[in-house]
């Protein structure tokens, strides 16, 4: 292939850096313009090694972190975040900060701060958030993998939308020091990529693991009925599809409460979010887009018996999870978002009755997995009649990231999906 960018994580480990550099740099300016992925790149690359670049959230000594937010635009950190220091030992140049929902508090990619991140597939449409930047950048081949966080579906919805293979991480594996915090009972570390390949690299980076294991044989479970009753035809016949390529006879079970999960979710997420900006909602109100007042302001309204509550069922419905609806399999398939990717004006400030429902379809198969604290891999699984990427959602037990990534790995050697490049 004669351009580096376009080459797999893996494959660019054996090109000189300085190539790989010049052909990310080549790329984003052709790109940077059209889906506002960054809000900074590094004049001087820290690292020399495969270019990488960072949802601006993670702190760096010394470097400006604005968290996509007007409060913390010139913020200076002084620390640098774990998962940097893992990713700078083992090699990897990091080539700068990427856009982000203000504060990783919106599913969409919307920013009044520093502008909306665009789709790199058609720049009407949403990148899915709050991982904007680190989805539409590495879909546009402008690095060749990111970081992001994933508190209800930040790093899966960004994947799901453009195009890529994201991994939400079981809750506790990834350190999170050095990070934002939005809602320390949720948040999670993860890479996006290319690939699972890809994923697996990084996430050996960030955790020290292992190698991804072959596994010939992986056990589905899924709810078809529910699928073809709840999501779009074409996001279902996409996800079934890709389903049968990971298993011929995958086991039929009831589904998860999905709607109650994620209503324990934005529970636990607007509290914790809520009492994490207490200082600045009472004094720079203002500073806040009318969007993220509005959540944090709702946050406010739950009585903390009802936060404990719903803290204490998580276990029993993690138990409950594992028993029914994984069973004897290895792990539970559905769509990343049941819905097709919608445009920035229909979830915006301007999308009127229907943009709360749309927000609320977006994240109905995200939230409910950050709740349980498991894993979740998503893939693309095909493009819709709009040209829009189409995306199968994986979810395994607590610490099972390798057999996800394993499972993605096999369905994307019999598949081209994630090879696919916006023009």
């Amino acid at each position: 292939m004669s351009d580096p960018a376009l080459l797999s994580l893996a494959e660019a480990r054996s090109v000189p850096p300085r190539e790989l550099l010049q052909a990310c740099r080549a790329r984003i300016e052709q790109w940077q313009p059209r889906i506002n992925a960054f809000v900074e790149v590094e004049a001087n690359p820290r690292g020399a090694g495969v270019p990488l670049a960072h949802k601006d959230m993670f702190y760096r000594a010394g470097r400006v972190s604005g968290c996509g937010s007007k409060i913390r635009r010139e913020w200076v950190a002084n620390e640098t975040a774990v998962v940097l220091e893992r990713l700078d030992a083992a090699g990897f140049a990091d080539l700068g900060r990427l856009n982000m929902s203000e504060f990783a508090y919106g599913p969409t990619g919307h920013n009044e701060h520093f502008g909306d991140c665009r789709n790199p597939w058609n720049p009407d449409y949403i990148t899915g958030g709050s991982s904007s930047g680190s989805g539409a950048a590495v879909a546009a081949r402008l690095v060749f993998g990111a970081l992001g966080s994933d508190t209800g579906g930040s790093v899966r919805l960004p994947a799901a939308a453009c195009g890529i293979t994201g991994l939400k991480t079981t809750w506790g594996r990834v350190p999170l020091r050095g990070a934002m915090p939005l809602s320390p009972s949720l948040d999670t570390i993860g890479p996006l990529a290319r690939s699972a390949e890809d994923c697996a690299i990084l996430l050996q980076a960030i955790t020290g693991d292992d190698a991804v294991p072959e596994k010939k044989e992986i056990r589905i479970a899924m709810s078809s009925a529910w699928i073809e009753r709840n999501a779009e035809p074409e996001v279902a016949a996409a996800v079934l599809a890709a389903a049968k390529a990971l298993d011929r006879s995958p086991a039929e079970v009831e589904p998860p409460d999905f709607d109650t999960l994620s209503a324990h979710c934005l529970v636990v997420m607007q509290a914790e979010a809520s009492a994490q900006h207490a200082q600045w909602m009472r004094e720079r109100p203002g500073d806040y887009s009318s969007a993220v007042r509005a959540r944090l302001e709702a946050g406010y309204a739950i009585p903390a018996s009802t936060y404990l509550e719903v803290l204490r069922l998580r276990h029993a419905a993690l138990e409950r999870f594992c028993a029914r609806a994984l069973g004897s399999a290895d792990l539970y398939v559905l769509p990343g978002i049941a819905v097709r990717v919608p445009t920035r004006e229909e979830t915006g400030p301007k999308g009127g009755e229907r943009m709360p429902r749309m927000l609320a379809d977006l994240t109905r198969l995200t939230r409910w997995v950050n709740y349980l604290g498991v894993p979740s891999l998503v893939v693309p699984c095909g493009f819709d009649s709009r040209g829009l990427p189409l995306s199968l959602q994986l979810v395994g037990r607590p610490f099972s990231e390798a057999l996800l990534l394993a499972a993605g790995r096999a369905y994307q050697r019999e598949t081209d999906w994630h090879s696919r490049v916006p023009a």
